[in-house]
């Protein structure tokens, strides 16, 4: 099977010093990446990387990852992405959960992680290119497992999501077909590594032949210097910025500066519509792309290209991506009247084979396609919407899970941490919502925590969730209040809230 990785070492073949990345140690040329790549894929071929092994690269942000995740696919395995920034105790839990068989990292990072990985370990910072007699073999074919990523889970537990090479490379091949990317592209890596948006963020541009630049994360998150990143390296596409990020922009002086040049932006993750209605549309010149996917669908399932004057009554996701099938359905999974409220099912190629290990929830939200051809399945969004003249309209959630700065929360996981703490006797999660629409949680808690401050609350999360899934705020009660079933009463704890 030809995969996107072998698009991409064929422009190693064909413009070999046509820059591919930018980092902040030097510049990698086409044919030093491919080099590199293949490599690579030929060491972990040679220690066990085969269809359905799954390889976890714990990386810094920059070449190393990049390589590591196209050699992991070359050899035929699939890759499990970690953001090394998280807690410790949190990788462990991903490494487990996700099945990883084998560990590319470098000395330190091993050394200061310990991950649970029982096979194999590559050290980067050690390897070098030998003369394997077993060459990579790429994937066995469409189906075979591609990546490995994750979703918060109501048990406390992130639940490992299995996605196909047919979904990857069908959704990388779209995004370089239907935003223009080409040999002009410069794009900057934004999403973290450890999150799925990082692989569009990456693959895409380099599928196109363009240019990827990569600068430390820290840089990113600080108006001046991610401006300075856009000028400095000439950068004209953004794959993956959420609303909440560039409603932080706004919020800049002379926000147009930082994203001048900017011809695509493309946000996901999360509503558009506040920064819409704050009149955000005119910070940027070129295009804006409003994405909408669940990570079970690989990433992206519509898309809809905002207008220079926007409709701001709704949430518009619009129209689906290639191969990719939205139904609107009624609990009986009938379909609803045209513009009436239904649940969102996707179907088609992105649709990911499950989650690992737990075949349960895989039955509840991976089910049959009732008006599809036999064998075809459609994932169980949660969310509500209404088709309308320019695509789908989003509405919210059915559920209890909300997005946190384009992350997917199930608030029972931050529930299942906070009970973890020895003072903690009771604890619910609600999400609320700031002036500038911005949603975060608030941690609703009980016990004998008078000599407990909200900064060894926060510490205890921090040593098993990451940084999105911490509350914002921390109300202590002396009881939970109940419904008449006796259940925690979410919704008055939600209302008690409201809008900060």
């Amino acid at each position: 099977m030809r995969t996107f990785v072998d698009d991409l070492l064929a422009h190693a073949e064909r413009t070999p010093d046509r820059t591919a990345l930018t980092t902040p140690d030097g510049e990698l040329s086409y044919a030093e990446l491919g080099h590199r790549i293949t490599a690579l894929a030929r060491t972990l071929h040679a220690g066990g990387a085969r269809a359905e092994r799954v390889c976890a690269v714990a990386v810094t942000r920059g070449a190393d990852a990049v390589v590591a995740m196209a050699a992991v696919l070359h050899a035929g395995a699939a890759f499990l992405t970690l953001d090394v920034e998280q807690p410790p105790a949190r990788l462990a839990a991903l490494v487990r959960s996700g099945g990883a068989d084998l560990l590319i990292t470098t000395a330190a990072l091993a050394e200061r992680l310990e991950l649970p990985v029982p096979g194999p370990v590559v050290l980067l910072d050690e390897h070098a290119d030998h003369d394997h007699d077993a060459s990579p073999t790429g994937p066995s074919g469409p189906d075979a497992l591609a990546y490995v990523s994750h979703t918060s889970g109501s048990t406390g537990e992130p639940s490992a999501v299995l996605i196909e090479h047919r979904g990857l490379d069908s959704y990388l091949r779209f995004v370089a077909r239907d935003y223009g990317l080409g040999p002009d592209t410069v794009a900057l890596q934004v999403a973290p590594l450890g999150y799925d948006a990082s692989i569009r963020d990456t693959f895409a541009p380099l599928l196109a032949g363009g240019r990827l630049v990569i600068v430390p994360r820290g840089d990113l998150l600080r108006p001046e210097s991610f401006g300075a990143a856009v000028r400095t390296h000439g950068v004209n596409t953004l794959l993956s910025v959420t609303p909440s990020f560039l409603t932080f922009l706004a919020g800049q002086p002379d926000p147009a500066r930082l994203l001048a040049g900017v011809r695509l932006a493309v946000s996901s993750g999360e509503s558009l519509r506040p920064f819409l209605a704050a009149g955000g549309r005119a910070l940027i010149d070129g295009a804006l792309v409003n994405q909408y996917g669940p990570t079970e669908c690989t990433m992206t399932s519509t898309r809809h290209r905002v207008a220079g004057e926007p409709d701001t009554a709704a949430d518009v996701v619009g129209t689906p991506v290639d191969g990719v099938v939205v139904r609107l359905l009624d609990p009986a999974l009938a379909p609803v009247p045209e513009g009436t409220t239904g649940e969102v099912y996707i179907g088609g190629v992105g649709v990911a084979r499950g989650y690992r290990g737990r075949p349960a929830r895989t039955a509840e939200r991976f089910v049959p396609d009732p008006l599809g051809p036999p064998g075809s399945r459609l994932y169980r969004t949660g969310d509500l919407a209404a088709a309308g003249p320019d695509g789908l309209r989003y509405l919210g959630r059915g559920d209890r899970q909300v997005k946190i700065r384009g992350y997917r929360v199930d608030p029972a996981e931050v529930e299942a941490a906070l009970l973890t703490h020895a003072r903690v006797t009771g604890a619910v999660v609600t999400a609320a919502t700031d002036t500038q629409g911005r949603v975060y949680l608030v941690a609703h808690v009980t016990g004998a925590l008078a000599d407990t401050t909200d900064y060894e609350l926060r510490t205890h999360l921090g040593r098993t969730l990451p940084p999105h899934l911490m509350p914002r705020r921390i109300e202590r009660l002396a009881e939970l209040p109940v419904n008449r079933s006796g259940k925690a009463d979410r919704r008055a704890l939600a209302e008690a809230g409201g809008i900060r």
